[in-house]
């Protein structure tokens, strides 16, 4: 019988070579990552097992991004509580201040996860890195410590949906879009702790940084990973960044699968997610009269440079909306100097847009965008739960970058044919 992707990493990372769908087996971990808000957890479970050293200290990974800049005494003393634990550690991956970024697109620019990686971090949205080909997933802080100490986790094994998306994209859709309308047909619980291989040649046409998005948003479907096979597009963008040697892994055309999904893109308009669920999508043109009071382009899903570009060709020669906020905040320090040298900078600060430094801070509500009572606001952002950008009174709205990027033009929900003429 054959194997997938998930299936072979899993045998390639554990002495368990044969299991099934259910089975409890410990697995070596090659990346292991926390930020700011899960490593003083880990941090301090790391300390009370007594241990003076980590079993792998080149493979664990600290991104200080959710409240950095920090904006308060409390965010303060957190970030230099994961510092000094780094500096006396010597830890080489540690990434703060200038050289910090959000956290799921800085571990690819930097080459630190891999296709056929197995990646824990202490963030939900860790399951981006299965864009690369890897099996990448989040866990709690108590097994991120688990792994700072030994190496090592234990995984229970997932059983694995097929998604496969054909045709070709219409104008401006991308993998936001896709993974919204996915997320849209199965709901929030419908790869619950199954992993998720997307697939397909519409995924093919896709750049890496769509697949990111799409990979992202696993957990939004309540997948255990979200795994697009590592092809040449891949295999460009890792080897010039690649810290190490990794290896390729491919589904057998005999695997097995739960269940296979699939999806014409001919039918797969650009995607709007209502509150208060990512699984509340619809198609732009249904969302109706909805105005909006901020829209935010950034975070791990989209603030890449591709997510910029797409933003800059809709907005150049526009100003924001009268009355509306919107944010732009690439994703790392290396994606906002391309930006410069671009010239997209320019064109969102001639816009009227706030262009800030690489967070998450609006994102989970933290800081550099909080929502009042009765605000909506639009973003590439990956959730859109009671309170999740501020007030349990506002309202938060998920789209792409082109969707965003027009809606803050008209102040109000607009596919970018609206904008662009």
């Amino acid at each position: 019988m054959g194997m997938t992707i998930a299936e072979k990493i899993l045998a390639a990372h554990s002495e368990t070579k044969e299991f099934r769908t259910g089975d409890i087996i410990k697995v070596n971990v090659d990346v292991a990552l926390a930020n700011d808000i899960t490593a003083p957890i880990a941090i301090q479970e790391f300390r009370k097992s007594g241990a003076s050293s980590m079993a792998r200290p080149d493979r664990v990974v600290f991104v200080l991004d959710h409240f950095t800049p920090t904006k308060d005494i409390a965010s303060a003393n957190q970030c230099k509580y994961v510092r000094d634990f780094a500096l006396e550690h010597g830890m080489e991956n540690f990434y703060d201040g200038g050289e910090a970024g959000v956290e799921h697109a800085l571990l690819p620019e930097k080459g630190l996860v891999l296709p056929g990686d197995l990646v824990i971090g202490a963030d939900s949205h860790t399951c981006t890195y299965g864009a690369l080909g890897a099996f990448a997933t989040g866990v709690g802080s108590t097994d991120l410590a688990g792994a700072m100490l030994t190496g090592q986790a234990w995984m229970k094994v997932p059983s694995v949906l097929k998604f496969v998306f054909t045709g070709e994209l219409k104008p401006w859709v991308g993998g936001k879009d896709l993974i919204l309308y996915l997320i849209g047909k199965i709901g929030v619980d419908g790869a619950l702790y199954k992993v998720m291989e997307i697939t397909g040649p519409a995924i093919d046409a896709l750049g890496v940084a769509d697949r990111m998005s799409m990979s992202n948003m696993a957990i939004e479907a309540g997948g255990k990973a979200g795994i697009i096979a590592a092809d040449r597009k891949t295999q460009d963008y890792v080897k010039p960044r690649a810290k190490r040697p990794y290896t390729v892994y491919a589904s057998d055309p005999d695997a097995v699968y739960e269940k296979v999904f699939v999806f014409d893109c001919a039918d797969i308009d650009l995607q709007v997610a209502f509150p208060h669920l990512p699984e509340n999508a619809r198609a732009v043109g249904e969302a109706g009269d909805v105005r909006i009071d901020q829209v935010v382009i950034g975070s791990c899903t989209n603030g890449r440079i591709e997510d910029l570009q797409v933003a800059a060709k809709i907005m150049k020669g526009h100003r924001v909306a009268k009355g509306l906020r919107c944010l732009v905040l690439p994703a790392t320090p290396a994606v906002f100097r391309q930006a410069v040298a671009e010239g997209l900078i320019d064109v969102f600060l001639e816009a009227g847009a706030i262009v800030g430094p690489p967070t998450c801070g609006p994102c989970l509500g933290g800081h550099m965008g909080i929502l009042a009572r009765g605000e909506k606001a639009l973003a590439t952002t990956n959730r859109n739960f009671v309170g999740r950008m501020g007030d349990p009174g506002s309202e938060v709205y998920l789209c792409g970058p082109a969707v965003a990027a027009a809606s803050a033009v008209t102040g109000k929900i607009t596919p970018p044919q609206e904008v662009v003429k």
